[in-house]
């Protein structure tokens, strides 16, 4: 059973993906953070982990329009737990990670929608296709920290991920979810 399907969900990145703090760029603490993507595969969902990413975030809750993020992911550390399938899930019908090796999305709009949420706008390359996407974030605090949560919906294969036979959205779902916490430190 190959579950390799969302490799989509990058995605970004992340990403997740969006974000924020600080006067200056926040550094993201990797250990303290996760990006994921969670599909349905078989009406079964499954959760990969981003092993490799990387976010320059500028957020002051005081300026959020002035803010800014961009998060980079490695789309060849994806995990799904298991060797072959996180060497499938590298491969041209998945990721390519050989030829698009990352997953980058890039704040254009950061709009406050009330308390510690806001809307974050931006574009989301994966496999060399880039998308406008809005994604829900939460902002909290805690031991001088910045804490970014939030999912991003996207379709996986607006992103050509999961081609020839993989296109079969009856096997894995073509709606990913991105979820991400990045914890950032200044």
């Amino acid at each position: 059973m190959n579950v390799l399907f969302l490799p989509s969900m990058m995605v970004a990145m992340a990403a997740i993906t969006f974000g924020l703090v600080g006067r200056a760029h926040a550094q993201v603490d990797p250990a303290q953070s996760k990006v994921s993507a969670v599909a349905r595969q078989m009406n079964v969902p499954t959760e990969g982990v981003f092993r490799k990413f990387t976010a320059q975030i500028k957020f002051d809750p005081d300026k959020a329009a002035q803010g800014n993020a961009q998060v980079t992911i490695d789309v060849g550390s994806y995990d799904l737990g298991d060797t072959s399938y996180n060497d499938q899930v590298a491969g041209k019908e998945w990721f390519d990670a050989k030829d698009f090796p990352q997953a980058i999305f890039v704040s254009t709009a950061i709009v406050p929608t009330g308390g510690n949420h806001y809307n974050v706008t931006g574009k989301l390359t994966i496999k060399g296709k880039t998308v406008p996407v809005t994604v829900p974030v939460t902002v909290t605090r805690a031991s001088g920290k910045q804490i970014f949560d939030g999912t991003l919906p996207i379709k996986r294969l607006v992103f050509d991920i999961g081609t020839g036979a993989w296109k079969d959205t009856s096997i894995v779902a073509d709606d990913v979810q991105i979820k991400f916490h990045l914890v950032a430190v200044k």
